[in-house]
């Protein structure tokens, strides 16, 4: 393997923006944007789910659509009107 071509670990930060929940994990992403938590700044990566808002792993039966997937679906595979 070749010295100092891979990326370095480092803490970052992970915004659940569906439940506003933040976290740290550790991460070689790179992001512009930043957040200070405790005192500390730490590397910002926005999420639109996580398991703090996922339906699977909290119970609740919320259908997340917050792209209009679902729209884009059923406009692509949903029923055609015959002619």
């Amino acid at each position: 393997m070749k010295k100092d071509i891979h990326p370095k670990y480092r803490e970052v930060a992970f915004l659940d923006m569906a439940s506003n929940v933040q976290f740290i994990s550790r991460s070689t992403i790179n992001t512009k944007e930043t957040t200070v938590i405790d005192g500390v700044t730490y590397p910002l990566v926005k999420l639109e789910v996580s398991s703090a808002s996922h339906p699977f792993y909290t119970g609740k039966k919320v259908l997340l659509d917050t792209a209009g997937r679902v729209d884009k679906f059923n406009k692509k595979y949903g029923k055609k009107e015959s002619l």
